[in-house]
């Protein structure tokens, strides 16, 4: 390294110390020049995007199928002025309102919804069935993307009518398949950033079973690595009566599902977060016929690269070590790469939070990241700047509740009893993403 470099690393680093400040107080600023006006344009329009809610909500699709879903939200934005293309990654929406020279902000939504039954006794619960691998299954938005996507509206209604205090292009997109980890690879496979210019910045929020009122982000991960695991042990199948004449696959697979937790425990950092759970055995025919193959499916969680590729290879290892262990012949094993982890811009979310918290108070905070995962993390690995936070949707006295001893948890995500507060959740996710994306414009 020469003197200049380190020169003008010096440099940066001096200039970056005195910019964090600033940014600061413009957040600050933000809040104070744009608070009571997005809270009377929330107040104003809340009726309509409840509607909105609650008929989404009724009516759930699934991923890749959401027709009527994405063309509620398409017409939504062409009422209010947007330039809109449909069809983009199969359902998702994009849409563009330009608004004098400046940067563009993209918010994105989810459409689909989830293949189970909605339990919540609520007057406007799904009753929606529809076919999914092969047989009929009822269809619910356990995850809140009725929410996402109504505060999505309500934000873009927002946005606009305060236009003349702000330049700059908003990009509101609806995307497709969230569930499945495929819509967001499936628009920018469709050219999302090429056809329609690449954002400057991206927001997008999520429900969390926390108080409602409350936001939660983090710097860095905010969401796990997700990866599928695979595999099939094969054996030698005997009557169940003479387990001697055979190779178990029940017993080696039994054996790998016990061996590979070491892996978790004995071989990676603890102070790092790792999961690997498996959710399907299938095999067997009868209790008294040892078959000749085991198949399993599970799920592998990770924040860190490195603790992704040490578990990938473990479970492999362990894989082959129950079959060799046995006599067996070597067992196919896939692990099908995922989402990504979605990694929050630092200076984007400092930025994002100053205003937040002269405008929302005390209930904007950071907090650990969260174990699901989230294909917002594309568009990160695109090359763009990226905000991901959450929101909260009960009562405060029921979460306080909650946490006493003993107590049963409030339902969370993917619960088919998952009902969120509607007006308190929608108004807060509103709040917060006009802010944030008029912070990121900073005019």
């Amino acid at each position: 390294m020469n003197i200049s470099h380190i020169f003008r690393r010096a440099v940066v680093a001096a200039a970056v110390t005195l910019v964090i400040p600033v940014a600061m107080a413009q957040s600050g600023n933000i809040a104070e020049r744009f608070g009571k006006a997005v809270n009377a344009h929330v107040d104003r329009n809340y009726a309509e995007v409840e509607a909105l809610y609650k008929d989404l909500h009724a009516h759930p699709e699934l991923a890749f199928e959401e027709i009527n879903t994405s063309k509620r939200l398409a017409k939504a934005l062409r009422d209010l002025g947007f330039e809109v293309t449909e069809g983009l990654g199969k359902t998702g929406v994009v849409g563009l309102l330009r608004n004098g020279s400046g940067l563009t902000i993209m918010v994105r939504t989810e459409l689909d919804a989830l293949p189970m039954e909605e339990k919540t006794g609520l007057p406007y619960a799904s009753k929606v069935k529809t076919g999914y691998l092969g047989k009929e299954t009822f269809v619910a938005h356990s995850c809140g993307h009725d929410i996402h996507m109504a505060s999505w509206v309500g934000a873009a209604r927002t946005l606009v009518a305060m236009k003349s205090q702000w330049k700059g292009t908003l990009m509101f997109v609806a995307q497709p398949a969230e569930e499945v980890l495929g819509g967001a690879k499936a628009m920018l496979d469709d050219g999302l950033f090429k056809r329609f210019g690449k954002p400057d910045f991206a927001f997008a929020l999520h429900t969390w079973p926390m108080a409602y009122g409350e936001i939660g982000f983090n710097v860095g991960p905010v969401t796990s690595n997700s990866d599928s695991f695979e595999a099939v042990f094969h054996g030698r199948g005997a009557h169940g009566s003479a387990p001697d004449k055979s190779i178990d696959p029940i017993l080696i697979a039994s054996r790998f599902v016990v061996d590979v937790q070491g892996v978790i425990s004995r071989e990676k950092d603890p102070f790092q977060f790792g999961v690997f759970s498996i959710g399907a055995i299938q095999g067997g025919t009868s209790g008294n016929i040892i078959p000749d193959n085991v198949a399993l499916r599970g799920t592998i969680r990770s924040y860190d690269q490195g603790v992704r590729s040490k578990l990938h290879e473990g479970i492999q290892r362990t894989a082959k070590g129950a079959a060799v262990a046995a006599g067996a012949p070597e067992p196919e094993v896939k692990i099908i790469a995922g989402g990504n982890a979605v990694v929050n811009n630092a200076a984007l979310v400092e930025r994002t939070e100053a205003t937040l918290i002269s405008a929302l108070g005390v209930n904007v905070k950071r907090m650990p990241p969260i174990t699901p995962s989230e294909d917002f993390s594309e568009y990160a690995g695109a090359g763009v700047q990226v905000m991901f936070f959450l929101v909260g949707v009960y009562d405060p006295k029921d979460v306080v509740a909650s946490r006493l001893p003993g107590a049963k948890p409030l339902p969370g995500n993917h619960s088919p009893f998952f009902a969120p507060v509607p007006e308190p959740t929608i108004k807060t996710s509103i709040k917060a993403m006009s802010l944030a994306v008029l912070t990121a414009l900073g005019n």
